[in-house]
């Protein structure tokens, strides 16, 4: 199944000159979605991972999934004050400005091999947060893992020390 069909592509949203990719023609087509996570499942088998963080918020959606099919938990890395109880943050650089990411302090133990799960690999900016909180936690970076990776915006160079990968790659 050629995954990449799957997605649409929206032009000019949702600003002029971006080509946006829209996950969710590929999310309502049970098989195409079935067919992702086995993919990632069946790269990370051998990683000896853990335990699954997803990125808020479509990492969610493809993290539970994965970690259901390799049973395994599930963790959550969200924005600002949206998680109860104590929390470890971390900020990054925006194109303009700066964001943070959160996680529970006790969302998993100390040498814990954590796949990190997000939709889309663009400049990097937000998984290398992600892998910040999970370094500062004490977790070992298993991987990271995809559905799109927009190779041309370089993300994968700020990311060099970890194993990626990628569903679907879009060159330009």
């Amino acid at each position: 199944m050629d995954l990449k069909e799957k997605i649409r592509v929206v032009p000019d949203f949702p600003k002029p000159g971006i080509s946006f990719k829209d996950i969710t023609t590929l999310l309502k087509d049970g098989e195409a979605l079935q067919e992702t996570v086995k993919l990632m499942a069946n790269y990370f088998k051998d990683h000896d991972v853990e335990m699954i963080v997803g990125v808020e918020s479509r990492g969610f959606i493809l993290g539970a999934p994965l970690a259901y099919e390799m049973g395994l938990g599930f963790t959550l890395i969200r924005k600002p004050k949206k998680l109860p109880g104590q929390v470890l943050a971390v900020e990054y650089d925006l194109e303009y400005g700066t964001d943070s990411l959160e996680i529970h302090t006790d969302a998993f133990a100390p040498g814990t091999r954590v796949l990190v799960v997000d939709d889309l690999l663009a400049t990097g900016g937000t998984i290398w947060a992600a892998t910040e909180l999970i370094r500062k936690l004490g977790g070992e970076i298993a991987g990271l893992a995809f559905l799109i990776e927009l190779a041309y915006l370089d993300g994968r160079q700020r990311l060099d020390d970890y194993d990626i990968f990628s569903v679907v790659r879009y060159d330009e």
